[in-house]
């Protein structure tokens, strides 16, 4: 693993940190430490014939995801040429001048949090600088599925000079859509629900994939983030990383730990929507990024959401009648609008 080193000289204390989705939590440095509390989990056993095999392997996951919200997934069976692939397409994509790639700017695709995210569009975090950080978003097409029979492609927006860049971004979002697919049920298992409590959640889900570059950091933390303090929309999102590093996730002490690089593997996250659905009891952690490595910093965030008609309503194994439900019940569809909409009207790319 890659040795980086992302502490910098920072305040000693820090005015609350206010996030889009509502949170306001109080943290105690903004600067960053080595930390063994996001797990290492071998989710080889997803794929096992045995139930009680999946159900350990849940069970793991259950853990992870009430105690902190993010885990490191190892030997998830998804080969690795398609992140290689997907990473070459993506600096090709960003090589490219300033002025190509606002064609695709985001801003001409008000509904959707599609398109082309320029670089230094606002602070996250309030931070004297804007993030540092340049993005390109697409997301579900259904003729890129493999259990669909639609012709669908989704309403993303393309490149038109760029051959073999569409071709290698889906290849690897289809690859990540069947692991998803297959974790809703791990997942629903870790919820004390039937293995297939979210099957009709997934035939059409919301689907997004973000590419993302971070240029090498000068600045300090206190005065730049790569991306700035924040949670994500869906409900679990599967992140590749380089070995740059940079990630890092806020604990629930309210300390920033870094998620080191670990090769071969996932990192997934829990995000808002599955935080409402479980009534909580999954954690939805802010998490930042701080490039600090000496050289440009790449990543690849898989967005995985339900189906956007279905109502978020808590699952029945979180609310009792001492834990009732603690969010008014939207479908996902309106409650990802409605953050899209939010962090297009701040800036907040």
């Amino acid at each position: 693993m890659l040795e980086t080193d992302t502490t910098t000289t920072a305040t000693t204390t820090t005015t609350p940190l206010r996030l889009q989705n509502g949170q306001v939590l109080e943290v105690k440095s903004n600067s960053s430490v080595e930390a063994d509390e996001i797990p290492i989990i071998d989710v080889a056993g997803i794929y096992s014939e045995d139930i009680q095999v999946r159900k350990a392997v849940a069970e793991q996951i259950r853990e992870a995801c009430h105690r902190i919200g993010f885990f490191y997934a190892i030997n998830h069976g998804v080969d690795p040429k398609y992140s290689e692939e997907a990473f070459h397409q993506a600096k090709r994509f960003f090589a490219q001048p300033v002025e190509k790639k606002l064609e695709l700017d985001t801003a001409n695709v008000p509904d959707e949090y599609f398109g082309y995210f320029p670089m230094e569009t606002n602070s996250r975090s309030g931070a004297k600088k804007k993030d540092l950080m340049e993005a390109f978003n697409f997301g579900y097409a259904a003729k890129e599925d493999p259990w669909s029979t639609s012709d669908d492609e989704g309403n993303s927006v393309w490149p038109s000079d760029l051959p073999g860049f569409r071709e290698g971004m889906y290849q690897y979002h289809t690859a990540l859509l069947m692991f998803a697919r297959k974790m809703s049920r791990i997942f629903a298992l870790a919820l004390h629900l039937p293995e297939d409590a979210f099957d009709d959640y997934i035939k059409k889900p919301d689907a997004a994939m973000r590419i993302l570059h971070y240029p090498q950091q000068e600045a300090s933390v206190d005065d730049q983030n790569g991306i700035g303090a924040h949670t994500d929309f869906e409900c679990f999102t599967i992140v590749t990383q380089d070995d740059s590093g940079g990630l890092e996730v806020l604990s629930k002490s309210g300390q920033w730990i870094r998620a080191k690089p670990v090769p071969g593997s996932f990192v997934v996250n829990i995000a808002d929507c599955f935080m409402r659905q479980t009534n909580d009891f999954f954690v939805s952690t802010v998490h930042r990024v701080i490039n600090k490595s000496g050289r440009e910093r790449y990543s690849i965030p898989f967005f995985y959401g339900f189906d956007r008609t279905k109502k978020l309503e808590a699952v029945p194994t979180c609310v009792s009648a001492d834990n009732p439900m603690r969010y008014p019940i939207m479908t996902s569809g309106e409650y990802v609008l409605w953050r899209a909409q939010l962090a297009k009207g701040a800036g907040t790319y």
